[in-house]
């Protein structure tokens, strides 16, 4: 009984004081963030019929299906052109703030709010990518996904530094955008436009709230406590949303594959030969002919498909089985992207997937990212010149994350 307390007590403690799996979080921000960002400025010029004025699905339908399902879009506020560019043209400098990593909680927010409004307006636009692009930006909500990559860790370093020094760095920008926000919010909800479903305004209101009780605990408290309990609070939230990200990952491959076991054409080995003759799949025609050309090479696609997929969540208790799926799945995407030219549907689960990548290998690919842009940013004569030899006993220089 001892040892299981002891257990059970490492794990809440491993929980509770730091947020787990900074890499991986880091990594599903840069990845979703991304995808919508590649997405808008994609369609940028068929925006408007897509989910603008000129769209089928009119202003009007929208807001008969918003009235009765609930569903969130800010779209519907306000009929008219100027509105509808206004709120692209914000989704599109949210998504790519979160990319870059600043003030990433706020910029989830509304990366979230981007991600909703637009899809909601024209819910029969999009594919599978779509989805879990929707599902993704609600729960990163909840993650600490600036820890490393971006611009708030580079912030972070440079905080502690100057409190090692004594010193106290001032921000300007933050209270400037709570407190703008806080009004937005406040108008908006006076006005009545945050109807529907209950959750996001009440999460709206949350983070905000708790953007304020995390700022005066840090500048305005005399003690350690209010700010180790915030913390601790962010930690578990941060640390159960990513058990979600995982567990929706695993489900949507579980369900996929389940499904395709009860497809006639998956049975029988030639589901994969159909899609690849679609003109709306076949942006390389001679590459889809090239792999349909072969019956055995289209058996072992489709049959793999469902047995990798079937096999995705169980893979997860063997940490080298998992590695090696993770990569095949990994390459089915990217060849999906080619071959059937959905690209963004493709970097959307190639992003869910990236959540199960190991954490060296991420470290790693940091490091290596790191050095090249050491060398990019270095100017052509140093570049030039030959590196002083360091003595024997010095210690080897150490590359720091990128931000």
């Amino acid at each position: 009984m001892s040892t299981l307390a002891q257990s059970l007590s490492r794990g809440i403690g491993k929980v509770t004081e730091s947020a787990l799996a900074p890499y991986q979080s880091a990594v599903i921000r840069i990845g979703f963030s991304a995808t919508w960002l590649l997405f808008l400025l994609r369609e940028f010029p068929h925006r408007q019929e897509l989910y603008g004025p000129d769209a089928p699905w009119n202003w009007d339908l929208a807001r008969q299906l918003t009235g009765d399902n609930g569903a969130f879009t800010v779209l519907l506020w306000f009929r008219g052109r100027f509105w509808f560019e206004a709120v692209y043209v914000l989704a599109v400098l949210a998504s790519a703030l979160l990319l870059l990593g600043w003030r990433t909680r706020t910029m989830s927010v509304l990366f979230m709010l981007g991600v909703l409004s637009l899809q909601n307006r024209s819910v029969f636009v999009g594919d599978g990518g779509d989805n879990v692009l929707h599902l993704m930006s609600v729960y990163l909500v909840f993650t600490r996904c600036g820890q490393v990559w971006s611009l708030d860790a580079r912030r972070a370093v440079r905080a502690r530094a100057a409190r090692a020094r004594g010193q106290r760095l001032p921000d300007r920008a933050g209270p400037v955008l709570w407190s703008v926000l806080g009004l937005a919010l406040a108008a908006v909800t006076a006005a009545g436009r945050l109807q529907g479903e209950w959750f996001v305004p009440v999460l709206l209101w949350t983070v905000w709230l708790g953007q304020a009780l995390w700022w005066v605990a840090g500048r305005r408290a005399k003690w350690d406590q209010p700010r180790i309990l915030l913390d601790v609070v962010g930690s578990v939230v941060h640390n159960g949303a990513l058990v979600v990200i995982m567990a929706e990952a695993c489900l949507i491959y579980a369900t996929a594959g389940w499904y395709k076991i009860q497809g006639s054409r998956w049975q029988d080995g030639t589901a994969v030969y159909y899609p690849l003759h679609l003109d709306y799949f076949s942006p390389w025609p001679a590459l889809g002919g090239l792999m349909s050309s072969s019956g055995t090479m289209v058996m072992l696609v489709t049959y793999g498909t469902v047995i990798a997929q079937v096999a995705f969540p169980f893979t997860l208790f063997n940490r080298r089985v998992k590695n090696v799926l993770l990569a095949v799945m990994m390459t089915e995407h990217a060849a999906i992207a080619v071959v059937l030219g959905l690209p963004f549907f493709s970097l959307a689960m190639i992003t869910a997937d990236a959540v199960f990548l190991p954490t060296p290998f991420l470290r790693r690919l940091g490091e290596r990212a790191a050095r090249a842009r050491a060398r990019l940013r270095r100017p052509p004569a140093a570049a030039a010149l030959p590196e002083p030899h360091a003595p024997e006993n010095s210690e080897p220089a150490r590359v720091g994350f990128p931000a």
